[in-house]
């Protein structure tokens, strides 16, 4: 029996997937169905808090932020992090908001009691005026919260019984760890607020399906061997993929760096084979091995981009559940994380990442004000999705419509996600998760739908 036709509703979930390619429209709106994912998703998943060049010295610290919860990151002395729960144990107030040092520890700005960098109560005030029971050392020191660090970037999770990060983001660590993720920085950051559910916006990233209908820019003449090989112009390709390339960069900056468009630019000239599949791989090593050494000569650390390929690992785009993306090309990657607000609404980041000399300085990010979904900066790209989204929100409340239909061979990673949600949802432990976690942790761009085992 075909996946697809296979009952799912054994889970215990409300508008749970009874079948793999539908969608019932009351996962992206319906309040009870928000609420469990606050209370069994959310608590329960490694989240991206931070990049570390937002804390790059010890002691610099940040606020993380997921539905009411707050979270403090802090820079440690070996280059690590540690995570605290963002609330005074006197009576509640948020100890600080945004980020800054705390060489001089924490002090909550409503009764003055003090804390160190690493959470330690140092001081409370009049404390001769409380009873001896409410000031037990063990129990003034701020809450820690679970925090590991992996490329280039501080992880969260407000679970103590939760498995190791890595565990639980494989093998999407496997393939960044092959494309050096921690030597990516910042060039700059931007935020959205989306007026969609979480995982809708998350969805118009999980397929490709809709690349021809919403960016026809990027159907370009010529970039694609033809049926009729004997009508194949290697200087027509050439000057196609260019296109494309600056296309990419000007629309997305970190897909395609501008450093890497005029790297590609200075290859122009080159003699490719006639034939066209033989023309496409040339033009792609010379590319690739052109545009490593460009960076190393400058003393960039950049993996061998023939050598990923060669490993099947120079993906287009990785995921990792339930928020995060980084699309690598060539020297650079754009990277997504998205956090819901409300049953209807969503944060999305986007940072445009890319490879600086070792030893160089870049500026600390500030965390950006976010703009909304139609705001005439946003790049190009990302309009163009976004401005799908609040028409299918709307869309999902028409009285007639009952769920999304799935196209099983190519939007399998929506229904591999929306799955592994129920699974979360259902409260089912951990060993059950994992696997399922190591199926969608993955490139989702046409992806099948999978047996989960859930």
């Amino acid at each position: 029996m075909a996946i697809v036709d296979q009952k799912w509703s054994a889970l215990p979930v409300p508008f749970a997937m009874e079948r793999a390619d539908r969608v019932p429209k009351e996962r992206y709106f319906d309040p009870d169905f928000y609420r469990l994912e606050v209370d069994q998703l959310w608590s329960r998943t490694w989240q991206m808090a931070c990049r570390l060049e937002e804390i790059p010295r010890p002691n610099d610290f940040t606020e993380y932020q997921i539905l009411d919860q707050s979270v403090i990151v802090v820079r440690t002395e070996d280059g690590g992090a540690r995570a605290l729960q963002n609330v005074c144990r006197h009576r509640g107030v948020r100890v600080v908001e945004g980020g800054g040092n705390c060489d001089s520890g924490f002090t909550c700005p409503f009764h003055g009691w003090c804390y160190a960098a690493d959470g330690a109560n140092t001081f409370v005030s009049k404390a001769r005026t409380f009873a001896e029971h409410n000031l037990h050392p063990d129990d003034l020191d701020l809450t820690p919260v679970r925090c590991e660090v992996w490329g280039g970037c501080a992880w969260i999770n407000l679970d103590d019984g939760a498995p190791p990060l890595r565990q639980c983001i494989e093998p999407f660590a496997t393939t960044f760890d092959a494309w050096k993720m921690e030597s990516f920085r910042a060039e700059w950051w931007y935020s959205f607020r989306l007026p969609v559910n979480w995982k809708l916006a998350e969805e118009a990233f999980l397929e490709q399906y809709h690349v021809i209908e919403t960016h026809p820019q990027l159907v370009i003449p010529g970039r694609f061997p033809p049926r009729d090989p004997t009508t194949f112009d290697p200087r027509t390709f050439v000057e196609s993929e260019l296109h494309y390339l600056r296309t990419m960069s000007d629309g997305m900056a970190g897909m395609v760096h501008a450093d890497d468009v005029r790297v590609a630019e200075a290859l122009r000239h080159m003699q490719l084979p006639s034939d066209p599949t033989s023309a496409l791989a040339t033009w792609q090593h010379t590319l690739n091995d052109a545009v490593v050494r460009w960076h190393r000569d400058r003393g960039s650390v950049i993996p061998d981009l023939n050598e990923l390929e060669v490993a099947g690992l120079n993906e287009p785009m990785g995921y990792c559940f339930p928020h995060f993306y980084v699309l690598p090309m060539y020297s650079s990657a754009s990277s997504y994380r998205f956090r819901p607000l409300g049953p209807e609404e969503t944060l999305m980041d986007i940072w445009s990442l890319t490879r600086f000399p070792v030893g160089s300085t870049a500026e600390r990010p500030t965390p950006p004000e976010p703009w909304d979904y139609d705001d005439p900066r946003v790049p190009p790209i990302p309009i163009q999705d976004f401005s799908n989204l609040p028409r299918q929100q709307r869309g999902l409340h028409a009285r007639s419509f009952e769920y999304m239909r799935l196209s099983e061979g190519i939007e399998g990673g929506v229904a591999n996600f929306e799955r592994t949600v129920d699974g979360f949802l259902a409260g089912l432990p951990y060993e059950k998760l994992l696997p399922a976690l190591r199926q969608i942790n993955l490139n989702p761009l046409e992806r099948p739908v999978v047996d989960l085992d859930l």
